[in-house]
């Protein structure tokens, strides 16, 4: 007599966390009408310092998500922070399009004082403290490649000073 109960694959924990952070439905005009599509912008990130976005167009909703959450996967890379991974180290302003996001470090037990897209990335990236401002466009898309310009622009103090070619405790 067969097993009647049904079997459930156990779930591996995934590695990473995701945010949709915006789904767009785009035309394109063909010679019958309008082709619809969805375009899907998503976050993924750990909470330890590693993050990444990732879009993907599809017919469908969950397969264009599925395909930005692929693509994120991919472009991840590690956010330098510091004091016990809870701020970044310094302010910053990331760029893309019209779109401007500045970044500042902030006192501990302020929060992360930001909107939107800026929210999603850093939650994910782990930080606890910052201050931001998105200045100009707000388009999501533009702010999240905004956001992780500044991210990318981040340098700890021992970074500046082998730049530098400095030992720290001169710095210090």
């Amino acid at each position: 007599m067969p097993n009647d109960r049904k079997t459930f694959r156990r779930r591996e924990p995934k590695e990473f966390e995701d945010v949709v952070v915006s789904i767009n439905r785009v035309s394109k005009t063909v010679k019958g009408g309008r082709r619809m599509r969805f375009a899907a912008l998503v976050v993924v990130g750990d909470k330890k310092g590693r993050v990444g976005f990732g879009m993907g167009k599809a017919a469908e909703v969950p397969d264009a998500i599925k395909k930005a959450t692929e693509a994120a996967t991919k472009s991840v890379f590690t956010v330098k922070l510091v004091e016990d991974n809870r701020t970044v180290p310094h302010a910053a302003v990331g760029k893309h399009g019209a779109s401007s996001v500045y970044l500042a470090p902030a006192a501990p037990g302020t929060g992360v004082i930001a909107g939107g897209a800026v929210r999603s990335i850093l939650e994910l990236a782990g930080v606890s403290d910052v201050l931001s401002k998105v200045i100009g466009s707000r388009t999501a898309v533009n702010v999240v490649y905004a956001t992780i310009d500044a991210l990318r622009q981040m340098r700890t103090v021992d970074e500046v000073a082998a730049i530098r070619e400095k030992k720290v405790a001169e710095i210090r």
